[in-house]
């Protein structure tokens, strides 16, 4: 009996240091495909910390928004919205039209994420940009279990975004310096996203349809209140042009 025991005690530390490996070798593989983000995700999050700062908030704000968002570009937009009259409805429209594209990857990684036990969950929240290019491009070694390759991956990103944050908020809250001007952080953020989509396309349309669409709308509704009625314009605008555009880009 005791023989017993001992030899399902040794097939459950072996199994146990089986598992260990497997996971430090998923974490091992990941680590490479994220060094790219590291620093952009870094000095973008520094920069974020320092706005918050200069905003009149403490570092806790950065660190918490970070750590609990993880949105990026919507994190900008929350600090302005923390200081606005409270309107939960026009928060949460916003936040929807900026983050609209989660609904694609997260319906595009359905099929990925089937079979990864827990893990998905942590999976599903930390999904972004990055996030869902390594996942879904990214052919996982064959000896590397794919759960956890894909749940370091997300975490490593959502880590650096958390460390830069961090550095950004504690540096601004000790470090006094003039901020003037910092505030247009957000702006040259999008406009370096906007740039960056436009490089990849060969063709413009949903593009110009954006900043025809947004310029329209800035002109009725003026420049406190435009932003949603734009991009639901946008979104609606996009829907019914899809198959045209689809068919424009095919041609390319």
């Amino acid at each position: 009996m005791l023989k017993l025991y001992e030899k399902q005690l040794a097939i459950k530390d072996v199994n146990h240091m089986k598992k260990r490996n497997q996971i430090w070798m998923a974490f091992r593989s990941a680590f490479p495909y994220t060094t790219p983000i590291f620093a952009g995700f870094v000095f973008l999050g520094i920069a974020y910390g320092i706005y918050m700062n200069s905003l009149g908030f403490s570092a806790i704000y950065p660190i918490l928004l970070s750590l609990t968002i993880f949105a990026g570009s919507m994190e900008f937009v929350a600090a302005h919205l923390l200081l606005a009259a409270f309107h939960p409805i026009n928060a949460l429209f916003l936040t929807l039209m900026v983050n609209a594209r989660h609904l694609f990857y997260g319906i595009s990684m359905l099929d990925k994420y089937r079979g990864t036990g827990k893990k998905k969950f942590y999976m599903i929240y930390g999904l972004c940009d990055e996030s869902f290019s390594i996942n879904c491009t990214v052919d996982v070694p064959m000896n590397v279990d794919k759960g956890w390759f894909m749940f370091f991956v997300t975490l490593l990103n959502h880590s650096y975004w958390v460390i830069g944050a961090t550095i950004g908020g504690i540096f601004g809250s000790l470090v006094q310096f003039n901020t003037e001007g910092l505030d247009f952080v957000m702006t040259a953020l999008f406009v370096v996203i906007f740039i960056e989509q436009w490089m990849k396309e060969k063709r413009h349309h949903s593009a110009l349809v954006g900043l025809g669409l947004s310029t329209v709308c800035l002109i009725i509704f003026g420049g406190n209140n435009f932003i949603i009625p734009a991009m639901l314009v946008i979104l609606g605008m996009l829907t019914v042009l899809r198959k045209p555009l689809e068919k424009a880009e095919a041609t390319v």
